[in-house]
């Protein structure tokens, strides 16, 4: 198998370099591979990672390419007797697919690259005690910065500095960057589930959302906490209990076995009972790790069952047009008699 995302290949060696590829061989099971040229992992990179390669990569050897790092991972592969390649369908571009296949013989182009589903995803869904661990520490950091966050929300603040205050702090703490692109959305843009922080002023009277993750150690956290500024009206109060309501009941919900339908389902019956729930309008969860997202998906009519080790998050929201929106997000590890939430800031009722 050719492995060029990212992710995949950090993944697989630990290497964290721009540019790279891994020929991982495969076999069938109960059938072993002769020779030692194509017996384990080669990682291809470039000249500007000598060091850094040697350094990072555990369980594969390394390839310092002299020319294109993709040409000579294909020339190797023909060169040791390899017929038939499997590429990651999910990930690799047509382009890159075309420009691969130009490195391989003409007699052995047509169907040498097979399309696969990709075989790390459902690897990496699943953390090990290591990978837990990590998870955890980003999450505990971006706890961190939530209640320092509160410090900086107040009337006439345009949501990017609330953004760029609550980025920069995260990197003064070590973080690597963010997760994903940071949501600050006040007033009537709370009822964006994605309305990235923007020159807008925080409103006097409104919600707040704030929806932020951070990468640490290569593992990715993911937290939504809603405050609300001024005086607060009964419906707006009742709202956020609903949607608490409706969270709690889905983190109940968690344990092996479940399917994650049934945990979508939990939060969605609340937001039914509530009469809030053509405003939920996106899925309850999804998987975190190394990417911001993973799977499995925690939505309606999922199949899919939890396991032990599984990093999801428990997300519903409302999003009333031109009103208000809530969502409130917590990371939740699937252990083997239920769930642990990892992002364990408050929830309470906040009014600023």
């Amino acid at each position: 198998m050719l492995v060029t995302h990212p992710v995949d290949v950090r993944y697989l060696t630990g290497f964290t370099g721009s540019n790279a590829a891994i020929v991982l061989p495969l076999q069938r099971a109960g059938k072993k591979r002769q020779g030692s040229q194509n017996s384990k992992p080669v990682l291809f990179t470039d000249g500007r990672y000598i060091q850094q390669a040697r350094q990072e990569t555990k369980h594969a050897g390394v390839v310092i390419a002299q020319g294109p790092i993709l040409r000579e991972a294909c020339g190797s592969m023909v060169s040791g007797g390899v017929r038939r390649c499997a590429i990651d369908s999910e990930h690799t571009t047509v382009a890159t697919l075309d420009a691969t296949r130009r490195w391989i013989p003409a007699k052995l182009r047509r169907n040498f690259f097979q399309p696969v589903p990709p075989l790390t995803a459902g690897l990496r869904e699943i953390k090990d005690a290591g990978e837990i661990e990590r998870v955890r520490a980003a999450a505990n950091l971006g706890c961190g910065l939530f209640e320092d966050s509160l410090m900086q929300i107040e009337p006439g603040k345009r949501e990017v500095e609330i953004a760029a205050h609550l980025e920069f702090a995260a990197r003064m703490a070590g973080a690597e960057g963010m997760s994903f692109e940071t949501i600050v959305a006040s007033g009537p843009r709370s009822a964006l589930p994605h309305g990235h922080a923007t020159g807008q002023r925080i409103p006097r009277r409104g919600f707040v959302v704030l929806d932020f993750g951070v990468l640490l150690g290569g593992y990715c956290s993911d937290m939504t906490r809603t405050v609300h500024l001024g005086a607060a009206t009964t419906a707006e109060r009742d709202a956020y209990a609903a949607v608490l309501e409706a969270q709690l009941a889905a983190i109940a919900a968690v344990r092996p076995r479940v399917q994650c339908g049934d945990v979508d389902e939990a939060a969605r019956s609340v937001l039914r009972r509530a009469k809030l729930a053509d405003f939920f309008t996106h899925s309850t969860g999804h998987g975190v790790g190394m990417e911001i997202h993973e799977g499995p998906r925690i939505g309606a009519k999922q199949q899919q069952t939890l396991k032990a080790g599984m990093v999801i998050t428990i997300e519903p929201g409302i999003y009333l047009p031109g009103r208000f929106g809530i969502r409130i997000e917590d990371m939740v590890l699937v252990t083997r008699s239920g769930a642990e939430i990892l992002t364990p800031a408050t929830k309470a009722w906040i009014e600023l």
